[in-house]
């Protein structure tokens, strides 16, 4: 029997974490005598690879082994790169794929229609030229729900859940959040210094278009206050407890923190540029809008931090470089074990292995009873005993 071959790739946004699955994966691969390849640039690097090319093989495909891979785990980001490409709604075919027909259809997001392409046929051609038995997506939902369709057409996909958002559902935990976590919490003690010398009022801007987690965990290590898209606050409660925290605090400052994606009644967070391949745009800062509104209600300044791409950057902390080794080495027991259309997950506070996740359900959002004081806008800490160390359950 021939050995397995195993292509891996990456999409969408960068975490730390990545590469150290990547590595993971080689090595256990190099132990049962498998072939891994990578596939670079995500899903881009399956629409617009010409195989026939050998330049164009080589800027796309890259053979994975001991000793290319021996460092990468060092270090954050992609070693094989990302994009943000949907090969289910391209909008425009890449030179490789021109001349050839895919079916077209209307596709309307946030009420924008665009004609887009499906061109999966190439993606299944370009599996099958590769020779690949298995492919590990690592990703987040974009990236997985396109893994889902190629599970659907019969494609061997094995997928590893990763985004600082934490919003993947089937899953208590992604790749990428610790480290997140960890940077913003570092950064938010350090500002606290700047903020507290002008007594002003500081805004801290993380990532969470769709799910508050971020923001919601990083205030639970924090002690802060925070808005997360699950809820719409009432402004004028809202700037009464930050004067609040300014008065009775010695120093005369307070802190929030503020997910991309948080509103509250009566304002929508604007977005702006051309839609990505899944439909997003870039959002407009809330904190710039709220730190308007502060100081037209009070006359108080403020001091506005984005840390939304710091978070990403960097090398992971151990809890992502314990969760990556072992989701990839899950990932390779089910090849071994010649299972696919699985994710690695955390359940319960435990490993396991559970369905790629279905589209139409959209991010995993957070439990606002358990987890979010609605009068106070802050995490609640009380009757967590039972929870998983995650504190909350996909």
């Amino acid at each position: 029997m021939s050995k397995k071959r195993i292509g891996i790739l990456t999409g969408g946004g960068d975490v730390p974490g990545l590469n150290a699955v990547i590595k993971s994966v080689v090595y256990r691969a190099a132990e049962l005598g498998y072939e891994v390849i990578g596939i670079r640039r995500g899903w881009e690097g399956l629409t617009n690879v010409n195989l026939k090319d050998p330049a164009s093989k080589e800027h796309y495909i890259l053979s994975l082994n001991r000793e290319n891979s021996r460092t990468i785990d060092r270090t954050g980001g992609t070693f094989l790169h990302s994009s943000r490409t949907n090969p289910a709604k391209m909008k425009i075919l890449p030179p490789a794929l021109a001349g050839q027909t895919f079916e077209a259809k209307e596709w309307t997001k946030s009420g924008v229609s665009n004609a887009v392409f499906d061109v999966t046929p190439a993606v299944l051609k370009n599996i099958d030229m590769l020779g690949l038995n298995y492919l590990i997506a690592i990703g987040g939902d974009d990236t997985l729900s396109y893994a889902s369709v190629l599970d659907r057409n019969g494609v061997k996909v094995i997928a590893v859940p990763k985004t600082m958002d934490n919003d993947v559902r089937n899953t208590e935990y992604c790749i990428g959040f610790a480290t997140a976590i960890t940077r913003a919490m570092d950064a938010i003690e350090r500002q606290r210094t700047t903020v507290g010398s002008h007594e002003h009022i500081g805004i801290f801007r993380v990532f969470g278009r769709d799910a508050g987690y971020t923001a919601l965990y990083t205030a639970y290590v924090t002690g802060l206050r925070c808005c997360i898209p699950e809820y719409k606050v009432d402004l004028k409660h809202l700037i009464e407890l930050l004067m609040d925290d300014k008065r009775n605090n010695p120093s005369n400052y307070s802190l929030i923190i503020l997910s991309e994606g948080a509103e509250w009644q009566g304002y929508a967070v604007k977005e702006y540029g051309e839609a990505d391949a899944f439909g997003h745009r870039k959002k407009m800062s809330v904190a710039e809008d709220l730190s308007d509104e502060i100081k037209r209600a009070t006359g108080e300044e403020s001091v506005i931090s984005d840390l939304t791409y710091d978070l990403r950057s960097g090398s992971p902390d151990f809890i992502d470089r314990l969760v990556a080794f072992t989701f990839a080495a899950m990932a390779m027991d089910a090849v071994e074990e010649d299972k696919s259309g699985l994710m690695t997950v955390i359940n319960e506070g435990c490993y396991a292995m559970a369905p790629i996740p279905d589209l139409k359900l959209g991010p995993r959002k957070v439990d606002l009873a358990s987890m979010y004081d609605t009068e106070c806008y802050r995490p609640q800490y009380d009757y967590k005993a039972d929870l998983p160390i995650f504190l909350t359950r996909p």
